[in-house]
C-alpha cells in the first residue's frame, strides 16, 4: 500500500468524504433510463480532492484533475493516460476512445477541478463522452459550478444529482488528529477556538492541528490546550504583520 492509498483509506469516515463517495455510488447504481453525470462542489479547502481520491480507490474510477491550460485535446490526453490507451490523432476520435473504454471496463470516471473546463466552455467534450458512453461520472468543482453550467441547459439537464461539500465538523476533526497530530493531546477548549476560527475549511484544520502538534513538540508538551498555546496564532491563511520599530 502506497502513502497516499493509506492516507486516503484513514479519512474514509470523514463527512465529505462519504458524501462524495455516496453520490459516485447514486450514479453507478442508477436506473439505465437516468443521466449519469452528478455533481460534487463547494469552496476551496473543504476536502473535495481528497473525497475524490477515496471514490476512486473504492469504485476503481479513472481519476483526472483538470487544469487551467488545458485544451479540450489536453483534457483527452489525459484521461487517454490514465486509461493506458495510447491516444488517437484527432480530437473526435479521442473521444470516441474515451467513450468506448468508459463503456467496455464498465468504470466510472472522476473529473476533478472541473470548473476550468467550464470556464473556457469545454464541458460539451464530457457531454459526448457520457453520450457516447452512459458511464458514471463525477464532476468536481468549486462553489458556483451549478450556476455556471445552468447556462447550458443540453449538459445541466443531464445532471442526476448535485451534492454541496459540507463544513468540517468536530467528528472530523476528530479523526484527522489522528493523521496530523497524533503524537499529542488536543485539548476540546484549543480544538474549539480552532474550529471557530477556520470556519469549516478542512485544510486550515489540517495545517492548524499539524501547527499544534510541531508547537508542543518544540516546547516539550503531551498535551496543548489553551493555556498551553496562550497567545499562539490561529492559523487563517493571513500573513502576520510586519513588526516596524
Amino acid at each position: 500500500m502506497t502513502q497516499e492509498e493509506a492516507v486516503v483509506n484513514n479519512i474514509a469516515p470523514l463527512t465529505n468524504v462519504a458524501l462524495c463517495a455516496g453520490v459516485l455510488e447514486q450514479a453507478i447504481s442508477r436506473p439505465g433510463s437516468l443521466p449519469g453525470l452528478v455533481s460534487f462542489y463547494g469552496p476551496s479547502g473543504y476536502g473535495k480532492s481528497f473525497a475524490a481520491a477515496y471514490a476512486a480507490n473504492r469504485y476503481n474510477a479513472y481519476h483526472v484533475a483538470c487544469k487551467k491550460s488545458w485544451t479540450t485535446k489536453a483534457f483527452l490526453q489525459n484521461v487517454l493516460k490514465e486509461m493506458g490507451i495510447k491516444e488517437a490523432r484527432t480530437i473526435s476520435d479521442m473521444a470516441d476512445q474515451v467513450a468506448e473504454q468508459l463503456s467496455l471496463s464498465g468504470r466510472p470516471l472522476i473529473i476533478d477541478e472541473f470548473d476550468y473546463m467550464v470556464a473556457k466552455g469545454y464541458e460539451e467534450i464530457v457531454r459526448d463522452v457520457y453520450e457516447g458512453s452512459n458511464a458514471a461520472i463525477l464532476l468536481i468543482g468549486e462553489e458556483q459550478l451549478e450556476t455556471n453550467l445552468s447556462a447550458n441547459e443540453r449538459f445541466h439537464n443531464r445532471v442526476l444529482k448535485w451534492v454541496p461539500a459540507q463544513p468540517a465538523t468536530y467528528s472530523d476533526a476528530e479523526l484527522l488528529k489522528q493523521l496530523y497530530s497524533p503524537k499529542i493531546v488536543i485539548g476540546d477548549d484549543l480544538l474549539k477556538k480552532i474550529m471557530t476560527a477556520i470556519k469549516g475549511c478542512t485544510r486550515r484544520l489540517c495545517i492548524n492541528l499539524h501547527n499544534v502538534q510541531s508547537f508542543a513538540i518544540d516546547e516539550g508538551h503531551s498535551h496543548v490546550s489553551l493555556t498551553e498555546w496562550a497567545d499562539q496564532p490561529i492559523y487563517i491563511g493571513k500573513a502576520p504583520q510586519r513588526k516596524v520599530a
